[in-house]
């Protein structure tokens, strides 16, 4: 493969040791086609010179890469699945293909995979990826990076060959693996696992390695005072990211503690769903019966799963400590809530009592109403500013309510930000870039039907340019 100065390999989780992982071999798929590649964060790493053939070797038939592992590693880990705690997940159609730097900010990056086959820890599982299933992953994290949350990154699909019977979707379907770039597997599960075992040397072992290359600055404090400032530094990372799912109105739908990583990222989707109104009941999943991961309830949920890392931590932290943190996340995800909503509005700080005025006005407005949620972020990107292009809106008769009332005086007290982009063609649309279910249907079906490509490629340069319109900085 081409070699470039920007490609930065690693072997870093090898030094956790055996007892973190086990060394696996990908399947051997009967067909390999190249549907997807993110040219964009393979440049960004240094892959984007690969050809075809050379991406299918490495991202199809996982030949390693140069100076990365020798060999995927599934990683071990337990959580809680619907508060039920199970002992016996891992990496189970999946594992940890690859490490290698951000070019841009020198952060250690993952490459792990989904549907890659087998491993010991597929419970009678067949370690498969539906097709359907790789293309709504594509479509979940290119809006939510567009909207400024903070995710893995798809970087890779291939279509293999394979009929898969699954119970949720007509069967027989096609198959795929795909790889994810993100920048940390390790998740409150993995410190869960080791909890359960009781291996306090192990946890001190992990927080040493996470701390060392994820948070630097903590790497040099004792070891109790760095305990104490890594779960803070979780805490304010999880509260961005479910401030950023309630200003997408992005619903996860299986928020586990096996799905909450330690650098605050959002990963593994399966049954999600943008809400089409601001509706603190909407679901995801159809087998979430309860609503335990309601849009509402994630930001409680992600509390509960910050609960779970704390306890595995107490022999470090101290429960006084851990408690105080536990008891903050309610407040800083307000406040995290605060800043997002302002950047998703393209509005500068009034202060922080005009911030939540702008903020409980804004929400209680879209609750009230049930406003199209995606439509009232676009016709008051910049706030009064934008009041001609809100008023032409197809939306224009929930800004006639009373309940909008408090919304305008609110929008009065904040300026419009100096890059708020209001002339870019994109706020010049009718109407925005969205992604409900139905329009995640229309893209499936021709690919199903005819194996046609066009509406996925269609939306993905749409998505681009809202991309583009908003500018929120990668990561």
């Amino acid at each position: 493969m081409p070699l470039t100065e920007t490609y930065c390999p690693e072997t870093l989780h090898e030094s956790l040791g055996d007892p973190f992982f086990d060394r696996v071999e990908a399947a051997q798929f009967p067909k390999t086609l190249l549907r997807y590649r993110n040219q964009r964060w393979a440049a960004r790493v240094g892959l984007d010179g690969l050809t075809d053939p050379e991406w299918i070797a490495h991202f199809g038939r996982f030949e390693p890469l140069p100076g990365s592992l020798p060999q995927p590693l599934a990683l071990r880990y337990h959580g809680h699945q619907f508060r039920v705690y199970n002992p016996e997940l891992g990496d189970g159609r999946g594992f940890l293909f690859a490490q290698l730097r951000d070019c841009a900010d020198g952060r250690l990056l993952d490459l792990g995979t989904k549907g890659s086959g087998q491993t010991p820890w597929s419970r009678r599982g067949d370690g498969r990826l539906t097709l359907k299933g790789g293309v709504r992953e594509i479509l979940a994290t290119e809006m939510l990076e567009a909207l400024g949350v903070d995710t893995s990154k798809t970087f890779s699909l291939i279509e293999t060959g394979e009929a898969l019977l699954r119970g949720d979707e007509p069967s027989p379907t096609r198959s795929s693996v795909m790889v994810r770039l993100s920048h940390s597997h390790i998740r409150i599960g993995t410190f869960q696992r080791l909890a359960f075992h009781d291996d306090k040397a192990a946890i001190d072992r992990l927080l040493e390695y996470v701390c060392r290359h994820y948070f630097p600055a903590l790497a040099p404090l004792p070891p109790p005072e760095r305990a104490r400032a890594f779960l803070e530094e979780v805490a304010e990372r999880v509260a961005r990211l479910g401030a950023g799912y309630m200003a997408a109105g992005f619903v996860h739908g299986v928020l586990n503690s096996d799905n909450i990583n330690v650098t605050g990222e959002s990963f593994d989707y399966g049954p999600w769903r943008f809400a089409p109104t601001y509706d603190p009941q909407f679901t995801a999943a159809y087998f979430d019966e309860s609503g335990l991961y309601a849009f509402g309830r994630q930001p409680s949920a992600l509390a509960w799963n910050l609960a779970r890392l704390a306890e595995c931590l107490l022999h470090l932290t101290g429960l006084e400590a851990a408690q105080r943190t536990l008891d903050g996340f309610a407040v800083a995800i307000q406040k995290a809530f605060r800043v997002v909503l302002l950047r998703r509005l393209g509005l500068v700080s009034a202060g922080e009592e005009a911030d939540a005025r702008l903020s409980k006005a804004f929400t209680d407005f879209l609750m009230s109403t049930r406003a199209p949620f995606e439509q009232a972020f676009f016709d008051w990107r910049g706030g009064l500013a934008s009041a001609g292009r809100a008023k032409a809106s197809a939306s224009a008769a929930f800004y006639e309510t009373p309940e909008f009332v408090p919304v305008r005086d609110a929008f009065a007290e904040h300026e419009t930000a100096a890059d708020a982009r209001l002339d870019h063609p994109y706020f010049r649309r009718s109407a925005p870039c969205s992604m409900l279910i139905d329009e995640v249907e229309a893209i499936w079906s021709p690919i199903a039907e005819a194996d046609d490509w066009s509406a996925l490629t269609r939306k993905l340069t749409e998505i681009a340019d809202m991309r583009e319109a908003y500018g929120f900085a990668s990561s």
